[in-house]
């Protein structure tokens, strides 16, 4: 079955970077789109950044020049390098399909300081 586990999360104060990992199974990785999605307490999931079959890339605009998207086909990973990182940043990041956006995974942690 489907299975996507995200690591890599942590406290980082502000200004920091990280680096995430998705590692997907269950799914023909290669032909997929993939993206990164984030969600805050009491926020609605969002959407930050999406790779698809090809390496080309979009990123929402509060992200767009700071974080990095990136795939290994023959990993079945998907990486988003974290850069300058803001408090405003601070979420649960999961990684999913956008042309499905099911299976969640339990995301992983990022916390900022100010």
């Amino acid at each position: 079955q489907v299975q996507l586990v995200e690591s890599g999360g942590g406290l980082v104060q502000a200004g920091g970077s990280l680096r995430l990992s998705c590692v997907a199974s269950g799914i023909i990785f290669r032909l997929e789109a993939m993206g990164w999605y984030r969600q805050a307490p009491g926020k609605q999931r969002e959407r930050v950044a999406v790779i698809d079959n090809s390496g080309n890339t979009d990123y929402a605009d509060s992200v767009k020049g700071r974080f990095t998207i990136s795939r290994d086909n023959a990993k079945k990973t998907v990486f988003l390098q974290m850069n300058s990182l803001k408090p405003e940043d601070s979420a649960v990041y999961y990684c999913n399909r956008p042309a499905v956006e099911n299976h969640w995974g339990r995301g992983t942690q990022v916390t900022v300081s100010s």
